[in-house]
């Protein structure tokens, strides 16, 4: 006898699951306006070198202020005014033959007085802050690079504690430290302290990341996991494009970081309503605990007559596990050969996933259309993406639609290496296609990794996958810097990335319609004993036949 049976008599998808689907909903819409929110915050608008010297201000006499600009700082090829130079002495030439700007050979210098930055897209930004830019740009990247540090760090911890403690008790840990560091990074002084307290938020956020999809996957049946999978991740598309507004109406990201971190705050009050997951209560050896929240279950599920039938004593013989006890680690994702495989196989595909869906999403600039219409498109075509994969999951299965989704990907950025850039709708079109694909694969790729591992290392499972993905978001930006070098090197990496983890994703297992392991002798021995019922034969099957000696049941 598996959970699973349990769940089908006490509602496997009743007003229970729904009620928290939909709770667990808040804080997730939360999580994109983070992850994505570099893109605003550290947006660098038009600039150039300031030319007033306070010491020496009345050297440019009755000049107009374009004037000023035409004799104190050079001009590119394009007709802009440099972002960097300046001439290390005013050319006032050029007012009569401003044509020689583009070419003068006068000397320049780097910026000597700061640098003046339109505001009217933005009021303040990290960028303008602090003077990210020219030869501190790298800086001004590497502010989402170490967010996602601490993300890569959060998964890991998070991953262990909450297998170790319980899904609920780490969820709240996670609420508590986003919102304390998320508003001590709104008020940060200094540039390192801003990127320690995003680092740090982003630590706080990763809980709330991996522990609530597993806690929504853990609490469904069979049937539903996709539904639950796919539509759950549609509020993760939903605030992707509430971002572009929130971001739209607030210009300073002060205000902004304030206006996204605050609403974690009703995430705590409502925590106090989401149940443990019975599975991890069972596997832990809590039966007692476990009886109270299926009780719960099947009283708002109108099915208390399957309540009445569940005993502690029942449950406690569900399922089997090698040393109730035992503390499970990392280590035991690869300790024995088909775990190994799972660990090295999941790690690559969701580093391609999240390096290539990243390395997109950051990039809401790259195709001259304006920033917060690319964030709401980017955000509205992955909508359709997962209509698709909701099909595409249960009439092909998981492995070919998350292998064939990052291959698509790859081909999309494969294409647009060879379209010039004067072809700027072509080239956007493409672009929001692969955006829309490898939202799917990231869709498939939570959904697909829950169902691999078993219970009693699920959060390890999930936790460690994450790491490497955030491994892989983490040097997205940096990789973005590789332009200086070749324009085209950062999307050839992109696209070489995804390709790869899409032929990695035909090595796993298929797992449409199986249970969900819960130990990990469930995973080395063959999976025909956990193939899912059919809907017949589950409403055949009643609670009188657990009254006999279960240990012959259990699979």
């Amino acid at each position: 006898m598996k959970f699973e049976n349990i769940l089908a008599d006490i509602g496997g998808f009743g007003r229970f699951q729904i009620f928290i689907f939909v709770i667990l909903c808040f804080p997730r819409v939360t999580l994109p306006w983070h992850f994505l929110l570099h893109n605003f915050i550290s947006a660098v608008p038009t600039h150039h070198c300031a030319i007033s010297d306070p010491d020496n201000e009345d050297i440019f006499g009755n000049l107009t202020a374009h004037q000023k600009l035409v004799v104190s700082i050079p001009m590119e090829l394009s007709g802009a005014f440099s972002t960097c130079k300046m001439f290390s002495e005013p050319q006032f030439q050029l007012l009569s033959n401003s044509s020689m700007g583009a070419g003068n050979a006068a000397a320049t210098v780097e910026c000597q007085y700061g640098w003046v930055y339109d505001t009217s897209i933005f009021s303040s930004t990290v960028a303008t802050e602090w003077d990210m830019v020219c030869n501190k740009k790298g800086l001004n990247q590497a502010s989402a690079t170490f967010f996602f540090i601490g993300v890569m760090i959060g998964a890991i911890v998070f991953g262990g504690l909450s297998d170790k403690f319980g899904r609920k008790p780490m969820l709240l840990a996670s609420f508590i430290l986003s919102i304390v560091f998320g508003l001590a990074a709104t008020f940060s002084v200094s540039y390192v302290m801003f990127a320690i307290m995003r680092s740090l938020t982003g630590f706080g956020l990763t809980g709330i990341s991996i522990i609530s999809i597993c806690l929504t996957i853990e609490w469904v049946d069979i049937e539903h996991r996709t539904f639950i999978g796919v539509f759950g991740s549609m509020v993760w598309s939903t605030g992707n494009m509430m971002l572009a507004l929130i971001a739209y109406l607030i210009r300073d990201w002060r205000w902004l970081l304030l206006a996204v971190t605050s609403p974690l705050v009703i995430c705590c009050i409502v925590w106090w309503w989401i149940p443990e997951s019975a599975r991890w209560l069972l596997a832990n050896g809590k039966v007692h605990e476990a009886h109270t929240y299926l009780s719960k279950c099947a009283k708002m599920n109108n099915r208390k007559d399957a309540s009445s039938k569940i005993t502690p004593e029942m449950l406690s013989r569900i399922v089997t596990v090698e040393g109730k006890n035992k503390n499970y680690t990392y280590l035991d994702l690869v300790r024995t050969p088909k775990m190994r495989k799972l660990a090295i196989c999941t790690g690559i595909i969701w580093f391609g996933v999240a390096h290539t869906y990243y390395g997109i999403s950051l990039n809401i600039t790259g195709f001259g259309l304006n920033m917060y219409l690319t964030q709401f498109i980017y955000g509205a075509i992955e909508v359709p993406a997962k209509l698709l994969v909701y099909y595409m999951l249960n009439r092909i299965g998981r492995r070919q639609s998350q292998a064939w989704s990052l291959l698509l990907t790859g081909v999309c950025l494969g294409i647009n290496l060879f379209l010039p850039s004067s072809m700027v709708l072509v080239r956007s079109v493409i672009a929001i296609l692969g955006k829309g694909l490898s939202e799917a694969s990231f869709t498939i790729v939570y959904l697909y990794t829950a169902e691999l591992y078993p219970t009693v290392v699920r959060q390890n499972g999930i936790g460690y996958s994450s790491f490497v993905a955030r491994l892989g978001v983490s040097a997205a930006p940096l990789i973005m810097l590789l332009e200086d070098i070749w324009k085209l090197l950062p999307q050839t990496i992109f696209c070489s990335v995804a390709i790869l983890a899409g032929f990695t994703a035909f090595f796993l297992p298929e797992t449409q319609n199986l249970r969900l392991p819960e130990t990990i002798e469930d995973v080395e021995q063959t999976r025909k004993r956990t193939i899912a019922i059919s809907a017949e034969e589950r409403t055949d099957i009643s609670l009188k036949p657990l009254n006999c000696d279960l240990k012959e049941n259990v699979s």
